[in-house]
């Protein structure tokens, strides 16, 4: 059961996501991306990582999520307007998109026979006192300058939202 879950929030997810990119007003898009997060927390439930999950919800669908929205709304972001595809993009994504489908299947058939090796759905987990060991000790540099990114992303938005309007 634990699997069509699995596959039902996973159809979710990409649907959310292609929906995400077809959208021409960019605060569809941000709700879009809202429902590819939800679907991503419950998936993380679904495995067995409910402190993922929960962080999942409270900081991407969430608060970046409200950042978004608010450069959304800062920058007054209109629809977008449709512009003529690349030639190159169709004569090399195109067939890509198809290569790439078909090795993604292929890899997935071989390895439909290892399946009874593999780990069952909800087996590994890490309780939230190591993962939080973990991202402050091991994985400090690297989460500390994803916040001055992210900080550096809010000014940048200011700076041309106050330049459009001056």
């Amino acid at each position: 059961m634990a699997q069509y879950l699995f596959l039902f929030f996973a159809a979710i997810c990409a649907g959310g996501a292609v929906n995400l990119l077809i959208q021409r007003k960019t605060i569809n898009s941000a709700l879009s991306l809202i429902v590819v997060m939800g679907s991503l927390a419950l998936i993380y439930l679904l495995l067995g990582a409910e402190f993922v999950a929960v962080i999942q919800v409270i900081i991407y669908a969430g608060a970046i999520m409200v950042l978004f929205v608010f450069v959304i709304m800062l920058l007054n972001a209109g629809e977008e307007e449709q512009a003529k595809g690349s030639r190159v993009a169709k004569i090399v994504g195109i067939p890509g998109l198809f290569i790439g489908g078909i090795i993604g299947i292929w890899v997935l058939l071989q390895h439909a026979p290892l399946q009874k090796t593999m780990i069952p759905i909800g087996a590994l987990y890490g309780p939230a006192d190591q993962v939080g060991m973990m991202l402050f000790t091991k994985y400090l540099l690297a989460f500390e300058v994803t916040s001055v990114l992210v900080l550096i992303a809010i000014m940048g938005a200011v700076v041309l939202a106050r330049r459009s309007h001056s």
